[in-house]
């Protein structure tokens, strides 16, 4: 782009001080490591998602006559169809894959302590518009699970006291799950829902931006500046971090498209076999259960044995996440200088995350019961002692300076 062009944009567009201010000159600490690669990579996928998602419309029917015979018809006679479908279902569970590690990120650094509570609360608003996406769109394909695992969860919202019925209907839009519900689900998962998710994303970033981002050691490079203001342990995000992210995304999409083209089903975790069924209300299928990445969810639902208790407790498990910042009181961010007592805590709390998100794709047995509610218990019980143990434990005096 010309200087003359460039002067003649500026002068009526913030190109190059927008230009300055997220990238060349927003100072990220020098310290950065393989944890700091899944913000730009849930940015990777957001775009995925969407350009596969418009193309895919393109060929779509979404009719309860018609929506199963056009997933097969895009799968089969579509020209890379195939590709499109494949490279948005995968898609769908990456996205959560990444947005997962980059929360425990958090978890692991501090980053949704002060001055980043924000920060946090939009991340979280993010995920949860994440999960009421990828419910709408779970039920497009319109097979059997689809048909039947959005019946479930339809269902829960009629444990809720007085409204619950009412609830229920106005959801669906019929009396039962139908062609209206498909269309309506259709129109929230392509139009409302992204709207709202590009709006959070945009804000989260320029929340980060704000307050500078965090790092590994939990401290603040804006203590330490040179004669010109920039931070001695901070370097321009571009071209420094935007070239390290390259790496990260190349070995993210080697590891991508080896999923998309050689299992994309993923033995049924991201495709499941009774999906491959058109949805019939008639028959209902052995197991019931929802994508993986609802799993953990489900499990606490299904662990509390009244179904009201089970619905509060799984919105609960999702609610007490935006109140984190207010509960970790410890005197340092970072695990690197926290005691051992969180250091085996916050290990533990990945294990039983990951333990109840298995549980949740499987039948719901005695034996399977019994894990899920240990490991309920210690979901909660690891956010409800947090303001307690978190300032108990003696921590590690932290550096002034990143320690690289």
């Amino acid at each position: 782009m010309g200087p003359k062009l460039l002067a003649w944009i500026d002068e009526r567009f913030p190109l190059t001080s927008t230009w300055e201010a997220h990238l060349s000159k927003y100072y990220a600490p020098k310290n950065f490591n393989f944890w700091y690669f899944f913000g730009s990579l849930a940015l990777l996928v957001l775009v995925n998602q969407i350009l596969t998602g418009i193309w895919l419309t393109m060929s779509y029917v979404p009719s309860a006559e018609g929506a199963f015979a056009s997933v097969e018809y895009i799968m089969r006679d579509v020209e890379y169809g195939w590709l499109l479908r494949y490279l948005h279902s995968t898609g769908a569970s990456a996205f959560f894959v990444v947005v997962y590690l980059h929360m425990f990120r958090a978890l692991l650094y501090g980053s949704y302590r002060k001055p980043r509570e924000l920060i946090w609360i939009f991340g979280m608003a993010i995920y949860l518009a994440l999960m009421a996406e990828a419910f709408m769109g779970y039920l497009l394909p319109w097979g059997q699970m689809s048909y039947w695992g959005a019946q479930v969860i339809i269902s829960l919202f009629g444990a809720i006291p007085v409204i619950g019925a009412d609830l229920q209907q106005w959801i669906r839009g019929d009396y039962l799950i139908s062609g209206i519900t498909l269309n309506r689900f259709f129109a929230l998962h392509v139009i409302a829902l992204p709207i709202v998710i590009l709006g959070l994303v945009v804000m989260h970033l320029v929340a980060l931006h704000e307050v500078g981002s965090n790092n590994p050691d939990g401290v603040d490079i804006k203590k330490f500046k040179d004669e010109t203001g920039k931070p001695l342990d901070g370097i321009g995000f571009h071209p420094y971090y935007t070239v390290k992210d390259i790496v990260g995304v190349v070995v993210f999409l080697f590891v991508f498209c080896t999923v998309v083209f050689f299992f994309p089903e993923m033995n049924g975790m991201f495709l499941e076999y009774a999906n491959f069924e058109p949805a019939n209300s008639l028959k209902t299928p052995d197991h019931i259960a929802p994508v993986w990445y609802f799993g953990a969810f489900y499990s606490i639902l299904r662990a509390i044995p009244d179904k009201l208790m089970g619905v509060i407790g799984m919105g609960g498990a999702i609610a007490i996440l935006f109140v984190l910042p207010w509960l970790d009181r410890s005197p340092v961010k970072s695990w690197r200088y926290k005691g051992p007592f969180f250091r085996i805590n916050i290990i533990v709390f990945g294990i039983v995350f990951m333990i109840l998100t298995w549980l949740g794709t499987k039948p719901a047995t005695e034996t399977y019961t019994l894990i899920a509610r240990i490991c309920t218990v210690y979901y909660f019980a690891f956010f409800l002692l947090m303001p307690f143990y978190s300032v108990m434990e003696k921590t590690k005096p932290v550096p002034e300076r990143v320690t690289g």
